[in-house]
């Protein structure tokens, strides 16, 4: 038996709050769907998290009976069909994951399982073992776009509006799902989210073709990911920092990192700083709550 829908108060069905690659990618699946829906969003999508990510698409290393593994499986999954599309900006590249030097543990659980472990001259200098895997390669500005397009093909609307809280989205639609990241933690609230800042170069890219990637595990590590004319070189991950503008000396050791590994970059010309704030929380929430009469998805 299905579940009766809230009263349709306003002529819209659903509200998606926020519009990063999480409050599109709803945005279309409820427009598609044939439900009228609006996108409302403090920030335009240029100055979300999701405009300043690499980047890439698994491999998968969690478990599928663990719920994030089986959904990180699902995005895999979607993303390697979305490659055959060059509109996405999804291009599926060999990748070279690495670990460090003297780095112990479990073997890993990888899909796809056309995974292939490197030989030790294959390993760059101060690493210890690393594989290769071809995974889906995302060019986020392009695959944003190519987003809000199918969104709006689908009859969807984006309006600027900063909510003072998931009670006010609830006045606007008898359907609301929560995707303001770091927003959250005021609309909700939820003080546990917190950020974990980000930052990238975009630099010229002088032929490289592969991915390359050391495990993210502490606050700074080597990642080059190529995107046609550019690459998008990283990263970091900083707790409860909220600066948005870029760090000139992190910038130049994203450089020195990346150069370290290859070459090829050190003379490569800046195009862009990237700076995204990514939302932490000790545990993932996906619940259904009513709010005034709405039914939200936080």
């Amino acid at each position: 038996m299905r579940t009766a829908l809230p009263v349709n108060r306003s002529g819209t069905d659903a509200v998606v709050v926020g519009a990063g690659v999480i409050g599109l990618t709803t945005g279309v699946c409820l427009a598609e769907a044939g439900l009228t829906t609006r996108i409302v969003t403090a920030a335009p999508t240029e100055r979300t998290t999701s405009y300043a990510a690499g980047a890439i698409c698994g491999p998968v290393f969690d478990e599928t009976d663990d719920p994030v593994g089986a959904w990180s499986q699902v995005g895999f999954d979607e993303f390697t069909a979305l490659a055959a599309n060059p509109r996405t900006g999804v291009r599926l590249r060999e990748s070279v994951f690495v670990s460090p030097a003297g780095m112990t543990g479990a073997p890993p659980i990888l899909r796809p399982a056309e995974v292939r472990a490197l030989r030790p001259d294959e390993v760059s200098a101060g690493y210890g073992s690393g594989f290769v895997a071809t995974v889906p390669c995302v060019d986020m500005p392009r695959y944003l776009k190519y987003l809000g397009e199918r969104f709006e093909a689908a009859g969807g609307v984006v309006e600027s509006q900063e909510l003072a809280s998931l009670a006010n989205a609830a006045e606007l639609a008898p359907l609301i799902a929560n995707c303001a990241g770091l927003g959250a933690r005021k609309l909700v609230p939820d003080l546990s989210v917190r950020p974990i800042r980000g930052q990238h170069v975009v630099v010229e890219n002088p032929g490289i073709d592969r991915v390359f990637m050391e495990p993210p595990f502490g606050p700074a590590w080597a990642g080059i990911i190529p995107h046609g004319d550019v690459v998008v070189l990283g990263g970091i991950a900083v707790e409860d920092d909220w600066n948005l503008e870029p760090d000139p000396e992190v910038a130049d050791q994203i450089l020195r990192r990346c150069v370290a590994v290859e070459p090829r970059l050190r003379n490569a010309r800046v195009v862009e700083h990237r700076v995204g704030l990514r939302p932490g929380r000790p545990s993932v929430r996906l619940e259904r709550e009513e709010i005034d009469g709405a039914v939200v998805v936080p």
